[in-house]
């Protein structure tokens, strides 16, 4: 028993002596393939090797968007209910707030795709709901009144004004 580990101790002695005097640490190798292969070459590509024919597409990224591109303009933003609702009755029909880019209705919300700008207030908003378990995307005109105490928000036609809370 003593001498198979006399031999073994032997053994690891001898496996650590440094390999390269240079290095930070003695005996430790930096990169063991450098010395057991020094003349390495890299090797032809195979004869089933696939080589491009078309040089790699240039794809142009569009500039970054600014702050308020796709967003719901501020004077539409808020509190929203019914003009007979009372403000802050959350049971309320007609409620609605409306942020930068989301439209919180009763039973649903809409989540802001593209806002493009119009003239005296208006804007069309293209969302995409979610509510009672369905998905569909749709595109409201929105206008608020002269003195923005009031929206209207037309969807297939139908158009229904709301006060701000």
């Amino acid at each position: 028993m003593r001498r198979s580990c006399l031999a073994f101790l032997l053994l690891v002695a001898g496996c650590n002596q440094a390999v390269d005097n240079s290095a930070d640490q003695p005996g430790v190798v930096a990169n063991i393939l450098d010395q057991t292969l020094p003349n390495v070459q890299e090797a032809p590509p195979a004869a089933n090797a696939i080589t491009p024919v078309e040089p790699t597409p240039k794809i142009d990224t569009p500039p970054p968007a600014t702050a308020s591109a796709g967003l719901i303009p501020a004077a539409m933003q808020g509190k929203w209910t019914g003009v007979q609702d009372r403000c802050g009755d959350r049971s309320a029909d007609l409620e609605l707030t409306v942020t930068p880019d989301r439209l919180l209705f009763h039973e649903s919300v809409g989540t802001v795709k593209s806002v493009t700008p119009g003239e005296e207030g208006r804007a069309a908003v293209e969302a995409a709901f979610t509510g009672e378990g369905q998905s569909w995307t749709r595109t409201l005109a929105l206008r608020t009144s002269a003195d923005g105490k009031a929206l209207t928000i037309v969807n297939d036609g139908t158009a229904v004004t709301r006060k701000r809370c």
